[in-house]
């Protein structure tokens, strides 16, 4: 390629080195919001009878259909059974999202109501997408999990990969950072603040069906900044993470971990500057 009058061209001849059955990202995203404003349809103001709701899960199921027919010959499953899997997980999922906006209410003064949290908080939000994409990542299907994760991922800052395993009454403050790793295991009750990493120790491809992200048991809080790497890393239940904190090795379970740093503050008025200070 010697110019952009051959770039057409080229860029045909590239075409065909990349699989041209996925799903659309387009419709992914917007299938995405379709069906959160289903589960929660006050955040955009619509008014729902009986029947319309019937009528709206129909559509959603037809739209998800849509979205897997490109992709069916790599599927495990027809597409109808993998369709009435991923909705018979929709009133659980439902159920585990109204308990994580309630710990928001019950732990974040600035959270006065569960409308509010599912409104506009985006730890909320991005909760919401995991829920929905670690589904789609049970049922084994190609593209859309990861899909559906970086489009929560790009709307709040929140990065939570669609095969970490979090349980119930699940807490993000702020949010923008938040890093979850793949074989991240959180237990219930957990809170994480803003610019938390669970990440991996080693990066490294032949580590890839290795758990290379850390486990935190029931009732753990991590502040923000901190940095917990590794798969046989182990927050004991019931322990606080401080803010900064960089961790690598396993902690008990009632454990308090903070990094222990110095902020001097002086009177200036007794401050000589050099005499021999050039910039």
């Amino acid at each position: 390629m010697s110019n952009l009058e051959n770039f057409p061209t080229y860029l045909f001849k590239q075409y065909n080195n990349f699989r041209k059955e996925v799903p659309s990202m387009t419709k992914a995203h917007q299938f995405t919001d379709n069906l959160i404003y289903f589960l929660f349809p006050f955040k955009i103001d619509k008014r729902c009878t009986l029947p319309l709701i019937e009528l709206n899960l129909a559509q959603l199921q037809l739209d998800f259909k849509d979205l897997l027919d490109p992709i069916e010959n790599l599927l495990n499953r027809k597409i109808s059974e993998l369709c009435d899997d991923f909705f018979n997980a929709i009133p659980h999922i439902y159920e585990s999202l109204i308990k994580d906006a309630q710990l928001f209410v019950d732990f974040d003064p600035a959270a006065r109501s569960r409308e509010s949290v599912i409104l506009y908080y985006p730890g909320f939000y991005a909760i919401s997408v995991y829920r929905l994409s670690h589904k789609l990542y049970q049922l084994e299907i190609p593209f859309l999990p990861r899909m559906i994760s970086e489009y929560a991922h790009s709307k709040t800052g929140i990065d939570i990969h669609p095969g970490a395993q979090i349980a119930e009454h699940f807490f993000i403050d702020h949010g923008t950072g938040v890093v979850i790793g793949q074989t991240t295991v959180i237990g219930k009750n957990v809170k994480l603040y803003q610019g938390v990493t669970l990440g991996a120790a080693i990066v490294d491809k032949s580590m890839k069906d290795k758990k290379r992200h850390p486990t935190l048991e029931d009732n753990v809080i991590v502040y923000s900044g901190s940095t917990i790497l590794g798969g046989e890393t182990i927050i004991g239940h019931d322990t606080v993470i401080g803010g900064n904190v960089w961790l690598t090795k396993s902690v008990p379970p009632y454990s308090m971990v903070y990094h222990e740093s110095k902020v001097i503050i002086r009177d200036k008025k007794t401050y000589v500057p050099p005499d021999n200070f050039v910039i």
